[in-house]
C-alpha cells in the first residue's frame, strides 16, 4: 500500500478486506493480517477525511481557495 494512494483507493481496499473478513473462511493469521491493515487504512482514511474538512474550513473562513495537498 502506497502513501499516495487516494482515499477513494484505500477505501475500497478497506471495504474488501471487510467483505473477505466477514466471510468467514480465512486462516486465523491471515484474518488477524487483514484485521491490522484495516486498521491503519481506515486511519489513513481518517486523516484524509480531518484534512478535507480542515481545508474546507479555512475556505469558508478565509473566502479564498488554496489548493489541496493531502499530506497521508
Amino acid at each position: 500500500m502506497s502513501d499516495t494512494d487516494s482515499f477513494e483507493s484505500k477505501l475500497g481496499k478497506l471495504e474488501a478486506l471487510v467483505r473477505q473478513m466477514e466471510q468467514g473462511s480465512m486462516p486465523l493469521d491471515a484474518a488477524l493480517k487483514a484485521f491490522e491493515e484495516g486498521v491503519s487504512l481506515a486511519k489513513e482514511c481518517h486523516q484524509l477525511l480531518d484534512q478535507a474538512s480542515q481545508k474546507v474550513t479555512e475556505i469558508k473562513q478565509t473566502g479564498e481557495q488554496a489548493p489541496f495537498e493531502p499530506e497521508a
